[in-house]
């Protein structure tokens, strides 16, 4: 059985593609050092969250990711050193769940490492990342539940993007020097700063692993990302998680909106209020139970006077055409190039 295991549990939107991506990349050097990363891949980390929390269906986005926990929890139990699983949505786990998952890893001393961001940043990034997997909700819906739409299950809403109550969950289940809570430096810090803070509460030499200097999921404008809500109603054969995955959030998305300059988004009064309420709430709890902290936990409170950005329903109609025409010009390139030696035959010949 594995001494020690970190569970990287999120939140999402906190840097963990960047770091999920210095990791994967890494596993010979993480091998040397003694380190287990189990499974295949990235995805195996996903169904495992995903099957921790009950999910149903999950062979529906693969045959193979029913008994992707068993697998990885094998794995760990037959290596002889320290052990990470990382996935941001192991944190909308319940507190039995979690419970259950650090029950099963005894007599390993178990981690929760908890990567976050301010709450404001966290309603907005994560939203955002909701309507680039297919979301159609606009901003100004999200509450205490979870957004609907394709492609919500749990993932985007609260129960993930809330640091409080995630540590309510999972934070009674080791002991609180093993808790650790990473605020994602703020700007000014060295470009691999979060990556040190990371690999240092795991034990590793940071300098020794490769660490990208962009950002692994970038941010579209709050324009595009509203021009893409309007768009998701209609990709009615885009359903599924890996066709949303590569399409709207890899194609559109990523590949494409995300070129067009772009401002970033804000949101509401009120949310802006709810937001501070809950990173004071979660900082309370950080102070009282006396968790690990790496970093400066004032990060991760909403500023007194936060940025005046424009909100999704701020935008208006030409800004929208002048975002699609944009992306319609580059799609038509793009279809160019890719059927140059096969065009369409427009004269039925």
């Amino acid at each position: 059985m594995a001494n020690q295991v970190f569970l990287h549990i999120g939140l999402p939107k906190t840097g963990t593609t960047y770091l999920q991506s210095v990791l994967w990349a890494s596993r010979a050097q993480l091998a040397r050092d003694g380190f287990l990363l189990p499974g295949s891949g990235h995805r195996e980390h996903l169904w495992a969250a995903l099957e921790l929390q009950e999910r149903p269906h999950l062979e529906r986005r693969s045959p193979e990711a029913p008994g992707a926990l068993a697998r990885l929890l094998d794995e760990v139990q037959r290596h002889r050193g320290p052990a990470l699983l990382t996935h941001e949505f192991m944190c909308g786990a319940s507190r039995e769940q979690a419970g259950r998952l650090v029950a099963a890893l005894a007599p390993a001393e178990v981690h929760v490492v908890v990567t976050a961001r301010d709450t404001l940043g966290m309603l907005t990034a994560g939203w955002a990342e909701y309507v680039k997997n297919g979301g159609t909700e606009p901003l100004t819906a999200v509450s205490g539940r979870g957004l609907g739409g394709r492609g919500s299950a749990g993932e985007f809403g609260w129960r993930t993007w809330d640091l409080g109550g995630v540590l309510r969950r999972w934070g009674r289940h080791v002991a609180p020097e093993h808790v650790h809570v990473l605020p994602m430096p703020g700007p000014g810090a060295p470009r691999d700063q979060h990556w040190r803070n990371f690999a240092g509460v795991l034990g590793l030499a940071a300098e020794r692993y490769d660490a990208p200097d962009e950002p692994r999921n970038p941010a579209l404008g709050v324009v595009q990302i509203e021009l893409l809500r309007r768009v998701n109603p209609h990709l009615t054969d885009f359903r599924k998680p890996v066709d949303r995955g590569t399409w709207i959030r890899g194609y559109l998305a990523e590949q494409h909106l995300v070129r067009q300059a772009g401002e970033r988004l804000g949101a509401d009064d009120e949310q802006v209020a709810d937001c501070r309420e809950r990173a004071e709430r979660a900082v309370g709890i950080i102070r009282r139970r006396g968790y690990h902290v790496v970093g400066d936990v004032e990060q991760l409170l909403v500023p007194a006077q936060p940025p005046d950005r424009p909100r999704p329903d701020d935008v208006s109609d030409a800004a929208l055409v002048d975002s699609a025409t944009t992306l319609i010009a580059h799609l038509l390139a793009d279809v160019r190039r890719t059927t140059r030696e096969n065009p369409p035959d427009l004269n039925g010949a």
